[in-house]
């Protein structure tokens, strides 16, 4: 793509289809807990877009996958003789910005009425980008913001599961990337949906990162870690302050914290001795080890359930075969962003809406924990089976038309009534024919009578 400067608004033209309605772009920069892997990073936008063909029904010939091949710091593949990108090290700053620019104007230009998914950008570009075009181009961040809602809907199904509204829930976030960051926001937006305000709103999160409790006056924070950081006063009067320890064990005591969240991408993170101080804390915790893939997870579902003594409420990022404890068996509930983005997606077109909300993802979030049966809770999972993913999609979706009707954002402003019909109409489903199989051919007839 860096070769195409100047000239990306052609490339797009020679797509294989005109209408194109749904794009996932990547720069390759953070796949999935893998990191740079330069143009290897293009399976991701494809296999998004067949997850969007499968859950939400958009039909494959008016999806384009990309990859903004911007070079790669993976010196391994800098060094690879086979490798088939663009072997520089990756652009940075004007230059970055001026490519990335270009092609959002193409996109606007070529494709005007198609959606555009960023993912698996590094956390300052993904909030850079995000920021920058979300009113210039229809378009979203599913590692910010369908994580985010997939994680809040999780806590909602938490909360409902336990009996305790999320109001009066102590959250506590290891890990304070774009995804930890992503669902701290909307988590506050909820919190603060909910009535809280002031001090009260501020302590009722509680946020790490590798250094430990994030603290207002931290000279290494970032600017997006700034507005989850605590004041120095109160986390002082619980013995977390400067100077003091504010590693996972200790914020634990401490703070006392009634669900815990990791997207750290750190294996093993949540340590036994953490869990088990957290559950003599509270009697059902809620335990999100979300980071994946399955080798970075902050904990395995049988050691939290072992930890726990049963209690634990637990969701991962990545697929776990279910746990048996204490002649129990629970079935673990993937806080996959599969449950969100293709239901934010369908019904971001169905609305015709002119830009994604976060107030989207908030209703997506209420819609999937919604989604939870009483059965699914009895067996320990705070997600729907899987099994379920095209209706749950279709709820999901109608729940966004509703909230771009009433944020203003709609082009296609649908009645409450007329929304399920229109959701079901614009999901595609593959029709073939039946197939018999094909007579034996003659000859082998005659073989086998001559032989008989």
């Amino acid at each position: 793509m860096s070769g195409h400067r100047g000239h990306i608004a052609q490339v797009l033209r020679n797509a294989a289809f005109d209408d194109i309605r749904l794009i996932v772009v990547t720069d390759n920069e953070r796949i999935l807990g893998l990191g740079d892997q330069g143009v290897g990073g293009m399976g991701i936008p494809i296999g998004k877009l067949a997850l969007y063909t499968a859950a939400a029904g958009i039909p494959p010939w008016q999806t384009l996958p990309v990859s903004l091949d911007v070079g790669t710091d993976n010196l391994d593949l800098l060094e690879d003789e086979f490798y088939l990108g663009w072997r520089s090290r990756r652009l940075r700053g004007p230059e970055y910005d001026a490519l990335v620019d270009e092609f959002v104007q193409a996109v606007r230009q070529v494709f005007p009425k198609a959606l555009l998914q960023w993912e698996d950008f590094k956390k300052f570009n993904a909030f850079h980008l995000l920021d920058r075009y979300r009113k210039v181009l229809t378009s979203f961040n599913d590692d910010i913001q369908g994580t985010a809602a997939v994680g809040v809907a999780a806590l909602l199904a938490g909360a409902r599961a336990t009996g305790t509204p999320l109001r009066r829930q102590r959250i506590l976030f290891l890990g304070s990337g774009a995804a930890g960051i992503g669902i701290s926001r909307l988590v506050r937006s909820t919190l603060r949906r909910e009535g809280l305000e002031g001090e009260d709103l501020v302590l009722a999160t509680a946020n790490l990162d590798v250094q430990g409790l994030l603290l207002e006056d931290d000279p290494g924070l970032d600017p997006l870690q700034r507005d989850f950081a605590w004041p120095v006063a109160p986390a002082e009067r619980m013995g977390l302050g400067r100077g003091q320890k504010r590693d996972l064990l200790s914020v634990v005591k401490a703070f006392k914290p009634t669900m815990l969240i990791g997207t750290s991408g750190t294996a093993g993170a949540f340590s036994e001795e953490a869990l088990r101080a957290m559950a003599a804390q509270v009697e059902r915790p809620v335990v999100l080890p979300m980071s994946n893939p399955t080798s970075k997870a902050e904990a395995k579902p049988r050691d939290v359930l072992a930890w726990t003594e049963g209690r634990a409420l637990v969701a991962t990022g990545s697929p776990f075969e279910p746990v048996t404890y204490d002649g129990r068996e629970y079935r673990i509930g993937q806080s996959n962003n599969v449950f969100i983005f293709p239901g934010v997606g369908l019904g971001v077109l169905v609305a015709e809406a002119c830009e994604v909300t976060d107030g989207m993802f908030a209703a997506a979030a209420r819609q999937l924990a919604e989604e939870v049966r009483p059965e699914d809770l009895a067996v320990g999972s705070l997600f729907p089976s899987a099994s379920r993913i095209r209706e749950v999609t279709a709820h999901v979706a109608a729940a966004v038309v509703r909230e771009a009707r009433e944020m203003g954002v709609a082009a296609r402003p649908l009645a409450d009534e007329d929304i399920p019909g229109a959701v079901a109409a614009a999901m595609w489903n593959p029709c073939y024919l039946p197939a018999d199989p094909a007579p034996e051919p003659a000859v082998e007839r005659h073989q086998e009578a001559t032989l008989a």
